[in-house]
């Protein structure tokens, strides 16, 4: 095909689009509902998954020593939890540091502790552990229980147990929810496509007749597929990017309460360049897919 019909079909492309603006303007509103659907939805799993997370990160647990613990026990220890792969920290805290704290906290009752300084002290030496993945907390607790010069463990075991399966839930529940919009945005943007290329179904036999090739008829509806898609995806990616970013910011200021997870939330402009790709993705191969499908059925004449 030659440079200056590619240049025709292009232009023709775009003419469609005006020519059949009232089509081309459902389409396009149909498709970005869907993309904001998904976009919504992904979003929505993502900020979930983020704030497990967070949570996760202030779960932390106690390891009590043995009495008998010297220095160099606890030294050995150091090392000892450093091997373990899914400790991410571990901070060391007295037995004369705790009682330290439990007296600078107690106020106008610090003097009921005051005595049991030195051998006095009935407090243990203890690590204060955290986890790289809580999934492996209750396994890593029982190869500790099991270390010696370990009295136990103290754990939140039914929290850990809690937000391992949400944040599972909400890995499923997402991809399902996606999937699912996905399937519906398909066949709801086909069908407008139907529609379109339905009303112009005469137009692409008189062509026929005419001697134009399948080829040229089919390259302006290709074209105006493209156009009716990447005009969506830019439409949706902005829609979505401004609005989510102002409901967070408001949330955030309208719930104080839950700011510090609303910290934690996902910042949708370091992810904007996925999201416009997977939006325009979306879009093009619905418009190729959908126009070159239904053209075809009308090329033979």
């Amino acid at each position: 095909m030659r440079l200056h019909n590619i240049g025709y079909l292009l232009k023709e492309g775009f003419k469609n689009v005006a020519r059949n603006r009232m089509m081309s303007f459902a389409c396009i509103g149909v498709l970005v509902a869907c993309m904001l659907l998904i976009g919504g939805a992904a979003m929505v799993s993502l900020n979930v998954n983020a704030m497990v997370d967070f949570v996760e990160d202030q779960n932390e647990f106690v390891i009590v020593l043995e009495d008998w613990m010297s220095e160099s026990d606890i030294a050995a220890m150091d090392s000892r939890l450093a091997g373990f792969e899914n400790i991410a920290s571990f901070e060391f805290v007295s037995r004369h540091q705790s009682l330290e704290d439990l007296i600078a906290d107690a106020g106008d009752e610090a003097a009921l502790y005051i005595d049991l300084r030195g051998e006095e002290n009935p407090l243990p030496d203890r690590y204060i552990v955290s986890v790289s993945d809580i999934a492996y907390l209750s396994q890593t607790v029982r190869q500790l229980e099991a270390v010696h010069g370990i009295e136990r463990v103290n754990y939140a075991g039914e929290v850990s147990d809690i937000l391992v399966a949400v944040r599972r839930a909400v890995a499923y529940a997402g991809m399902v929810v996606v999937g699912i919009l996905i399937v519906v945005s398909l066949v709801i943007i086909t069908n407008n496509i139907k529609l379109t290329v339905f009303a112009r179904r005469k137009e692409i036999s008189i062509m026929k007749y005419v001697g134009a090739t399948d080829a040229f008829i089919r390259m302006p509806f290709l074209v105006e597929g493209v156009i009716i898609g990447l005009s969506s995806a830019i439409i949706a990616f902005l829609v979505l990017g401004f609005g989510y970013t102002y409901m967070i910011g408001w949330i955030g200021e309208q719930f104080v309460g839950v700011g510090p997870l609303f910290e934690r939330a996902v910042d949708f402009w370091l992810i904007a360049p996925y999201v416009f790709g997977a939006f325009a993705g979306l879009g093009v191969f619905v418009g190729l897919v959908g126009s070159g499908s239904y053209v075809r059925r009308y090329l033979k004449v």
